[in-house]
């Protein structure tokens, strides 16, 4: 086990900047009586549970019965990262693993599958992540289709039609959201869930925060929702259930995981992480992505700030996640990592960052309820 030192106290805050990019807003008319009109509508869109704070004990949880898991976590679906060994890992502790199928080949995905189903525990689950904009999207789905996987998430992209072939077959499918509208589409289309993604998590992103996106979602849906995005420990986890989500999603936290076979210097960058070492890439492209800040990231601001052809901007990320994660460059590899990095201080077992969280948790609202 690695331990450093906790960043809190090295922490710094800046808000210069901040206040520099604020435009002034106009003046309104107070907001009383729009506010009351719009009672009725509020009313008729807010589920009842979404007022009320869920149970983090598997009998009582709606995502622990859903995927058959001892606590309301999954594991991020991170590229290059959510391999057998983390997603089994990860899934043995009492959540739920995922298998990132990004990319990958089929034929290197289904071994993928095939040695984390020899990793996991009897009555285990684990599940499968499809990025729908990946060439290679449609081919893992017929490898999940053919191995049975149990859960699959979904991201960057409609799944309609992924859920037209999955649902039948009884696999829980879970999309991963940025906003009210995704969220409320993907119920209509069969989801068994929705995970609420805000902008602090790592990879590609939204525009809308955890705080902002997760109740909205928790108010305009039935289904339960998992929020995701800057959740890191117990405080996140109560956080996220105070804004209605009845699970959470977990990736940064679990690059520091002993399991988790990136590249050693990648986990030391991800402990070294301060609350302003993210930054955000590719926003011209239409694909913003938040990777700890590097020269490569550097170079993706001059090229974006130069106005560079597109092609030019895609060609210097080419290869850049596996530079990270199997070779260990921190200057030129594609750190992808969310702001919850800076709260993200050892390297240990998986089941011991599942369950000081949940016991984090548990104390924290232990507190709030005397």
């Amino acid at each position: 086990m690695v331990q450093t030192q906790d960043k809190s106290a090295t922490q710094g805050t800046s808000t210069a900047q901040a206040s520099a990019e604020t435009p002034a807003r106009p003046s309104t008319q107070d907001k009383s009586t729009a506010q009351d009109s719009s009672t009725a509508q509020a009313s008729a869109k807010t589920p009842g549970h979404a007022w009320t704070i869920a149970s983090l004990k598997r009998e009582d949880n709606r995502i622990c019965r859903l995927l058959g898991t001892e606590y309301p976590i999954i594991q991020g679906g991170m590229a290059w990262v959510a391999n057998a060994e983390l997603a089994s890992a990860v899934s043995n502790a009492g959540g739920l693993g995922i298998i990132a199928a990004a990319a990958t080949p089929p034929d290197i995905l289904e071994q993928e599958i095939l040695k984390a189903k020899s990793l996991l525990k009897p009555g285990k689950p684990f599940g499968l992540n499809i990025m729908l904009m990946s060439p290679t999207a449609e081919a893992a789905l017929e490898v999940a289709v053919k191995h049975k996987v149990p859960v699959v998430t979904t991201g960057a992209g409609s799944p309609g039609k992924f859920l037209e072939r999955l649902k039948p077959l009884g696999t829980i499918v879970i999309p991963v959201v940025a906003s009210v509208t995704q969220a409320r589409r993907v119920e209509k289309q069969g989801a068994d869930a929705v995970i609420a993604e805000g902008m602090e998590a790592g990879g590609h992103i939204g525009e809308l925060t955890t705080m902002v996106l997760t109740p909205q979602i928790s108010q305009a849906v039935k289904i339960p929702v998992v929020c995701a995005g800057g959740v890191a420990d117990g405080r996140g986890i109560v956080a996220a259930f105070a804004l209605g989500a009845e699970g959470v999603q977990v990736g940064t936290r679990f690059i520091c995981c002993e399991e988790c076979t990136v590249h050693p210097n990648y986990k030391k960058a991800v402990i070294d992480a301060r609350d302003r070492s993210t930054a955000i890439t590719g926003q011209s492209l239409g694909h913003p992505v938040r990777c700890l800040r590097n020269k490569l990231t550097a170079e993706f601001e001059r090229l974006e700030h130069d106005n560079a052809p597109a092609s030019e901007i895609e060609a210097l990320g080419t290869g850049k996640l596996r530079a990270a994660v199997v070779d260990g460059d921190t200057e030129w590899g594609s750190l992808m990592s969310g702001q919850s990095a800076a709260m993200v201080n050892d390297i240990l077992p998986a089941r011991d960052i599942i369950t000081r969280m949940f016991s984090e948790a548990e104390a924290i609202l232990a507190g709030v309820r005397a």
